[in-house]
């Protein structure tokens, strides 16, 4: 999943909004110098990765895309999922997604001190550009994948996934759905192990 699904699937908690925000970019065992709010949003996030990456719906999603994308396949279904989290928001949230985005990026700039360098550079391109509320169209998620296409080291066309996209529409909005549905279920049972 990618930033709006991790955000989302957090819950109300800021802190536990902070550590699975930010914790791609946290490794090993250096999650435990964080509060330990933040710590089990760290964790949560590595679990959510582990039950995504291994699931029989998600790896239908790749495979669609492995031949063109190859490695990156798996990276590109994380954002065409967040585009279906967004796009149907009013399905999974009480408070739209623009005003549920500034909320957010209002939480990200209050905690600024908590949050680890890359992410502190990282956020102010992301508000910017605005993009969680970008996720929801098509248009969006080409600027994402195309913007995407020049930080990676071997280049791929990853900018051009919005063409699979449009192709198999139905078809991964069907795997997003029926997936997500699954991952939540997952993600409250592990919140209510940490009791947050």
């Amino acid at each position: 999943m990618n930033f709006l699904a991790h955000i989302y699937l957090s819950g109300d908690n800021d802190l536990l909004t902070i550590g699975n925000f930010m914790a791609d970019g946290i490794k090993g065992k250096k999650y435990l110098k964080y509060d330990e709010t933040i710590q089990k949003g760290i964790l949560l996030h590595r679990w959510i990765d582990t039950y995504t990456d291994s699931h029989p719906i998600v790896r239908q999603s790749t495979k669609r895309l492995h031949a063109k994308y190859r490695h990156y396949s798996g990276v590109i279904v994380d954002i065409l999922y967040d585009h279906f989290l967004a796009k149907n928001w009013d399905s999974y949230h009480a408070t739209p997604l623009d005003l549920y985005v500034d909320n957010f990026y209002r939480m990200l700039k209050a905690n600024h001190g908590l949050l680890t360098p890359r992410i502190q550079k990282m956020m102010v391109t992301m508000i910017q550009q605005n993009w969680l509320l970008s996720y929801a169209t098509i248009e969006g998620i080409e600027t994402v994948l195309y913007n995407m296409s020049f930080r990676i080291k071997q280049r791929s066309p990853i900018d051009q996934a919005t063409q699979d996209l449009r192709q198999h529409y139905t078809l991964f909005e069907t795997e997003f759905t029926t997936f997500f549905e699954e991952l939540q279920t997952f993600v409250m049972l592990k919140r209510k192990e940490f009791e947050v």
